[in-house]
């Protein structure tokens, strides 16, 4: 269990460190790549889809394209019972925020929630939840 804790740590803080690479702090002053929303919503359902089939986070890495995925419910060990993708989404920059419904699994308790995920698809693919409501 504390083995899991620390790999899950370790994981958000590789995900925060890469945070601002992928939002182009490298300070050229060039707009950040624009998102291709169709491929977005697939990236986001396939990252889903591997979450409710019970895979690893990390299987994510291995496909082509290589997808980064973060979620903390994820992480923590929770399994994903179900999911709704709730609309088109929303272009933010480089990103696509599109709102899901998850029905989560932790500890024998399942749980719904309404949250956001930020999918990004150029220059790597991304798939991130969303910490603002």
């Amino acid at each position: 269990m504390l083995r899991r804790r620390i790999n899950a740590c370790a994981a958000v803080l590789a995900v925060t460190l890469a945070l601002p690479l992928l939002y182009g702090c490298g300070g050229g002053g060039g707009s950040p790549n624009p998102v291709d929303s169709d491929r977005a919503r697939e990236y986001l359902k396939a990252v889903l889809d591997t979450w409710k089939k019970g895979e690893s986070i990390d299987s994510l890495k291995t496909g082509s394209p290589a997808i980064t995925a973060q979620d903390f419910d994820w992480l923590a060990g929770a399994s994903l019972v179900d999911y709704e993708v709730a609309g088109e989404g929303t272009p933010i920059d480089a990103n696509l925020r599109v709102p899901v419904k998850l029905t989560v699994r932790s500890k024998g308790k399942e749980t719904k929630k309404s949250v956001s995920y930020l999918v990004t698809t150029s220059p790597a693919v991304t798939v991130f939840r969303d910490f603002k409501k």
